[in-house]
């Protein structure tokens, strides 16, 4: 169990991927421990060497006395990367992870090549917000927050389509130091950033929840419209994107990544990426028959879609995946391409799209492109639903 001794803290942190990768830093929200990012950790350990870490207070790291301040906790990372030999790193955070990276780059800007914010602001939440909880907290322990914690970081529908996530989410919460915790409570509410943001000069990827109560989306748009040349995401989530949506969190990275260093991402590792995706949005059986047909003749083709529409265009974070859907569906249906269209109609519901967005693109496509290609093309997305009623009910 490697534990850093770092002044006045113990930090547990785990290394992982491989070897000689350049090394990205993720750092876990309030409430969290570095089990949090289990989820991506597979997909972005073929790419990078991954520093994980408890924040103090939580996890198997120390929790001194507190109060705690945020320029503590950025200089208990800069203390861990000075322990482990680390000139640089890429530093992806969420909430008060993102909070602690913003502060790196500001006062350690050549320790940080790139930066992710995810699901966090220049400030998150009221001065008397966080005091109530503190105070919560002092009187009953974690416990008292517990439930309201979980509903914020995680949608209803998540939570009750993966009970065990959420259960060891909550697990990693109670199991935090009330000091611990109530001391990052306070380093939270004693920041604000909205003055030192043109301090930051790495590249920025932001992530937002389309659903995060805590973080609003408002809150993520002032990250992306005052740091300079910074890329924005929005994912339909709670406060936990890369819990919730691991595989587009994980695209998005890596595409962001790519686009500052091109050759960051191999080609094979752009394959592996391009392939999940693909089966993500293509589901499994169309893919197994695509693989299944290849043959000497095709292969290559199929290596090029693979890695590049998938590996690359697909995973970029500038669109979500359902507008890239309906995107696509558009473009189907101009160019008459009706098994494509099919095959793109089905991956709209994978994506999320809903029924009533598949309608009105193919509402704006009877203008643009034709009545008579809208027409067929309804009458492919009833088939489509039908086919899916049809299998739901089976």
């Amino acid at each position: 169990m490697p534990l850093a001794e770092l002044n006045d803290v113990r930090i547990h942190y785990e290394f992982d991927g491989i070897e000689c990768g350049p090394v990205l830093v993720l750092s876990n929200s309030l409430g969290a421990n570095l089990h949090m990012w289990d989820r991506i950790l597979p997909a972005l350990s073929g790419h990078f060497r991954i520093l994980r870490y408890d924040t103090r207070g939580h996890g198997e790291s120390g929790a001194p006395a507190a109060p705690y301040t945020l320029d503590l906790l950025g200089r208990d990372v800069l203390s861990l990367l000075d322990a482990l030999g680390i000139a640089r790193c890429h530093f992806c955070g969420v909430s008060l992870g993102g909070l602690t990276g913003m502060w790196l780059a500001m006062h350690a800007p050549k320790r940080i090549e790139t930066l992710i914010l995810s699901n966090t602001a220049v400030r998150i939440g009221t001065a008397d917000g966080w005091n109530d909880r503190i105070c919560r907290v002092d009187e009953a322990g974690i416990e008292a927050v517990a439930e309201g914690s979980i509903e914020r970081w995680l949608t209803p529908r998540f939570r009750q389509e993966n009970p065990e996530c959420a259960a060891e989410l909550r697990a990693a919460l109670v199991a935090c130091s009330a000091q611990g915790y109530a001391g990052c409570c306070a380093a939270i509410r004693d920041t604000d950033l909205t003055s030192q943001l043109h301090l930051i000069r790495a590249p920025v990827l932001v992530v937002a929840g389309a659903f995060d109560p805590a973080v609003p989306t408002s809150q993520s748009r002032i990250l992306h419209e005052r740091i300079q040349g910074a890329a924005y995401l929005e994912l339909p989530t709670a406060h936990l994107s890369p819990v919730e949506r691991p595989l587009e969190f994980v695209g998005a990275v890596l595409a962001f990544l790519c686009s500052q260093e091109p050759s960051r991402m191999n080609e094979n590792a752009r394959y592996d990426t391009g392939m999940k995706v693909r089966r993500a949005v293509l589901g499994d059986a169309h893919v197994d028959s695509a693989q299944a047909s290849t043959n000497s003749f095709n292969a290559e083709f199929q290596d090029l879609i693979t890695r590049y529409a998938w590996g690359e265009i697909w995973i970029r974070p500038g669109l979500t995946r359902s507008t890239r859907s309906l995107l696509t569906i558009a473009m189907m249906v101009a160019l008459h391409h009706s098994d494509e269209l099919r095959m793109h109609l089905h991956a709209a519901v994978n994506n999320g799209a809903t029924q009533d967005e598949i309608k009105e693109t193919l509402l704006q496509c009877a203008i643009y492109c034709g009545v008579p290609a809208a027409n067929h093309a309804f009458k492919l997305a009833q088939e489509v639903y039908a086919e899916i009623d049809s299998a739901a009910s089976t």
